[in-house]
């Protein structure tokens, strides 16, 4: 039942993500499909259309996940799960996270068309709010439901202008009424791209993804005082740009003391009541250190927010910053890691085993389920970004290294 002669239609899914990415489509050839608006509506009613025009069961939990399930012959064993998500960055691109998706959409074509009937129950996810774009956590449809945030307190985040989360998804229909909580699963694979340059410069078709990066997230205001840009001297200025400007340098420092597997950024910053003739008086914006191993976030975490606030203090500025979240590292499940091992070395695919330096919804799903990541190859390793760019064998490729592992995860002796 696990054969490398089995196919998927590679023109067919290229077809269907190309559709997709009308949803959203940008003039720059990207997508922007922020999580819970109208344009996210019409991309999770085309994925349901899509789905239940399979026979599949489509149902939607308390913060929005979509879970679509085939049943197989056995109704007692645990559902074989494996997704993405369909939001994206507000400048994004076609690829990311809806490969995913997608994907899964045609393994389940695929076994349609085959007359497969699968041992255990198999469902498709579409986990929301992946991005953290619009609301500002990540991970957010994946974190509520592995238990990591309290759906009281995501239904009460706000994005800029002031819509709550429980507002967005009772506006776009999509506040289901099953628990936003896990359940009882046999395993979670995610096909994605691998939004870095490794793949490509190796020239490797498929990455079998060991595991994910430790990070840690912050939010950082800085508050300083609003003056006149042409009669306050240095001696009298707080600047709050400054001081953020400072810090902004230290991210990048401490950075690159930790060498080629070293992250640090600064996505996100806003001067408030900005004016080209004023000091500023007041700047938020986002940090976040990211690298493959727990202990050296846990150093950065111990280490980073008295070395930004000596630098606010020195400018007498004073620093807010609040931890918003710190995860391990995140290896996962052998087992399932291995079922893509085998399918990709079956079909004959060129490999190399990588730790993802992205955070998926995979990463919390894994502490619940067992757990593998399949990534191919962008052009550039470039993402987040309307250029984004894959080729349809790559697309081809993944997609069948998740049909095979679904199928033998899906078929095995228990």
């Amino acid at each position: 039942m696990s054969g490398s002669n089995q196919r998927i239609d590679g023109k067919r899914l290229w077809d269907s993500l190309m559709a997709m990415a009308e949803i959203g489509a940008t003039p720059k050839g990207g997508v922007r499909r922020l999580t819970l608006t109208d344009v996210d509506k019409r991309g999770r009613d085309q994925f349901r259309t899509w789905c239940e025009a399979l026979g599949l069961q489509v149902r939607v939990d308390a913060i929005g996940n979509m879970f679509a399930r085939r049943e197989g012959r056995d109704p007692s064993r645990l559902p074989v799960l494996f997704g993405s998500h369909l939001d994206s960055q507000p400048t994004g691109g076609k690829f990311d996270g809806a490969l995913g998706v997608i994907a899964g959409l045609e393994v389940m074509r695929t076994l349609n068309d085959l007359n497969i009937a699968t041992e255990a129950p198999i469902e498709l996810v579409n986990w929301t709010d992946e991005e953290g774009s619009r609301f500002g956590h990540s991970l957010m449809g994946s974190g509520t439901w592995a238990g990591i945030y309290g759906l009281d307190k995501t239904y009460a985040l706000k994005d800029a202008e002031g819509v709550t989360v429980g507002e967005a998804l009772e506006g776009i229909g999509y506040k289901g009424e099953h628990a936003a909580k896990p359940f009882p699963a046999d395993a979670y694979f995610e096909l994605h791209i691998e939004q870095g340059p490794i793949l490509e410069r190796e020239g490797k078709e498929v990455g079998i993804v060991t595991g994910a990066q430790a990070q840690v997230w912050y939010d950082a205001v800085v508050t300083g005082q609003d003056a006149h840009a042409g009669t306050t001297p240095p001696s009298a200025r707080k600047d709050a740009l400054l001081t953020a400007a400072r810090i902004i340098d230290l991210v990048d420092k401490l950075m690159r003391e930790r060498g080629d597997d070293g992250r640090g950024t600064v996505g996100w910053l806003q001067v408030v009541n900005a004016s080209r003739n004023v000091v500023p008086g007041e700047v938020r914006f986002s940090i976040e250190f990211r690298h493959p191993e727990t202990a050296v976030i846990e150093e950065l975490a111990a280490g980073f927010p008295a070395m930004a606030e000596a630098i606010a203090t020195a400018n007498r500025t004073p620093l807010e910053l609040t931890q918003l979240f710190k995860i391990p590292h995140q290896p996962f499940d052998s087992g399932c890691v291995d079922l893509v091992r085998q399918a990709a070395a079956r079909l004959g695919y060129s490999t190399r085993e990588i730790i993802s330096g992205a955070g998926h919804d995979a990463v919390y799903v894994a502490r619940s389920v067992p757990t593998a990541m399949i990534f191919t190859p962008c052009k550039d390793g470039l993402s987040h970004n309307e250029a984004e760019s894959i080729q349809p064998e790559e697309a081809e490729a993944g997609a069948q290294v998740l049909f095979q592992a679904i199928l033998a995860r899906a078929n095995r002796t228990l």
